[in-house]
């Protein structure tokens, strides 16, 4: 095979030390380049999100299969299937919110790559990289914690503001998620009754569509905040919000009215 010669155009440099301690969806980082590559970065603070391109010099390069997050109870995929950093190549392809550049070195929101791993490549985020309803592997957290964490980044990053409803958004995809699978399920059709920053937050964590399919229907009310999934064939969940405001602290029970019918 033709050898291909790749160089870093800069370093990450994160409180993370080591890829045991990095917490799904990383944290808080900077990325310091290289001064020969710095004339690269003129106007790049014009661009909201960074596509950052690393190598992940610490994960094994012989896995062709591997768990979802390592978690054994999840089935095996090919690596080329999923987002493991173990591959022939360790390439990482991480999306982050740019919240400055300063003196050659770029302040980022999330970053899942530990201090010192070596920087390939930036690009921007453009909005034609977006495909709001994707087909993709139905791979849940391991806690509901985690699920609830991960739909809750999900969430901010479709939303752009933490608001009330959206964690009321949350907190019933996360049941309706528990009731009938992987919520970007083609069938599965979304009612929301309520805020506009519900339906808003619903919409993003489903993937419903108004058309291609017919999935999604929203209206709009000052009093009732409510959402009803339905998948035929399985059944009817109504969730209908209590006005407990410690919304991500109450049990499901205390925060919602939840009725399932079988259909």
């Amino acid at each position: 095979m033709e050898a291909i010669s790749i160089y870093p155009i800069g370093y990450v440099v994160s409180p993370v030390d080591h890829v045991r301690d990095m917490p799904s969806g990383g944290v808080a980082a900077e990325i310091e380049v290289l001064p020969q590559f710095q004339p690269a970065l003129e106007r790049l603070e014009e661009n909201s999100h960074l596509w950052i391109q690393s190598w992940f010099h610490q994960a094994p390069r012989d896995k062709l299969l591997a768990h979802p997050r390592g978690d054994l109870n999840l089935p095996q995929y090919g690596v080329f299937s999923i987002r493991s950093p173990g591959r022939p190549n360790p390439i990482a392809l991480s999306l982050t919110k740019l919240l400055k550049v300063e003196d050659g070195r770029l302040y980022l929101q999330r970053l899942d790559a530990i201090n010192g791993t070596p920087v390939l490549d930036i690009k921007p985020y453009f909005e034609g990289d977006i495909i709001f309803s994707p087909r993709t592997p139905y791979i849940r957290g391991r806690t509901r914690s985690s699920h609830q964490e991960q739909m809750l980044r999900r969430a901010i990053a479709h939303h752009q503001e933490k608001c009330h409803y959206l964690y009321l958004g949350v907190r019933m995809a996360v049941v309706a998620d528990e009731v009938f699978g992987h919520l970007n399920n083609p069938e599965l059709l979304v009612d929301v009754t309520g805020s506009p920053c519900l339906a808003d937050t619903i919409q993003g964590l489903s993937r419903a569509r108004l058309a291609n399919p017919a999935r999604f229907s929203f209206n709009p009310s000052a009093t009732l905040q409510q959402t009803i999934w339905t998948l035929p064939n399985r059944g009817i969940l109504t969730l209908t919000w209590l006005g407990q405001r410690d919304i991500m602290e109450c049990a499901d029970e205390e925060l919602f009215s939840m009725d399932f019918k079988l259909e």
